[in-house]
């Protein structure tokens, strides 16, 4: 099952994968991130695993294909999770993404999140006259998540 983490933040978007992922969450994923990719450009990915198991073959051949899709669509990608084989996925997915990505252990999620925020190396910092933005200025902490299954 994929659970879409409600960020508030418009080019931030976050997501919970648990139990074993099939087609059908693809079939109700993939147009959903493309709706955002197209209003929004290239977005920063939260991925949280938890109690995950994987792909089905199928799903597997859906997470490929969106990964060869928008390849350079996503700025950075922080994935959250507990266990080596996510560690080590989140190496494997390096190579298929011009994503900054990294890995984050379970304890670490508000560091995650943080992570996502920051600004850019080389982005020039904000001036005090530019006009203000509705993001939140602090990091969402988990205990701030909204979680809703779409």
């Amino acid at each position: 099952m994929i659970e879409t983490i409600e960020t508030g933040i418009p080019n931030v978007v976050g997501f919970k994968l648990c139990g074993k992922l099939h087609d059908e969450d693809y079939k109700q994923f993939v147009p959903a991130m493309e709706t955002i990719l197209t209003a929004e450009g290239r977005v920063r990915l939260f991925v949280q695993f938890q109690d995950f198991h994987g792909w089905d073959v199928h799903a597997a051949w859906d997470d490929f294909k969106f990964g060869l899709k928008h390849y350079a669509d996503f700025e950075r990608i922080a994935m959250v999770g507990d266990r080596k084989w996510e560690r080590w996925m989140a190496g494997f997915c390096k190579p298929f993404t011009k994503a900054e990505v990294k890995y984050f252990d379970s304890s670490q999620v508000d560091a995650a999140w943080k992570w996502l925020q920051e600004q850019e190396e080389g982005h020039k910092a904000k001036k005090e006259d530019e006009p203000t933005s509705d993001r939140p200025a602090e990091p969402y902490r988990s205990s701030d998540y909204v979680w809703f299954q779409f």
